[in-house]
């Protein structure tokens, strides 16, 4: 259903043209997750969730996908207007 989107966040992760929210930095750290973690669950997952943010009416993705080390996460990420992706959270099953 999203594979298209899946196709171009998977793209912009191996480029490196992605930026981490520091709330994502912050969940991140608090699951023990790394940014190669992160990369990974992109990587591996399926988008699972597409959401309308409520204050800007952008498009927001869910991936769900495998860390480095098998523990299944989420990552919330949407694409930026000059062709990034963010990551704005990210958390573990």
């Amino acid at each position: 259903m999203h594979g298209r989107i899946v196709k171009r966040m998977r793209e912009l992760v191996r480029r490196r043209r992605y930026v981490i929210t520091t709330h994502a930095d912050e969940e991140a750290d608090e699951d023990g997750l790394s940014v190669l973690d992160l990369e990974s669950v992109i990587l591996t997952g399926a988008v699972v969730e597409r959401q309308r943010d409520r204050e800007t009416g952008e498009w927001k993705y869910i991936a769900r996908g495998q860390t480095l080390d098998g523990r299944a996460a989420f990552v919330v990420a949407k694409f930026g207007l000059l062709g990034s992706l963010y990551i704005l959270t990210v958390y573990e099953e």
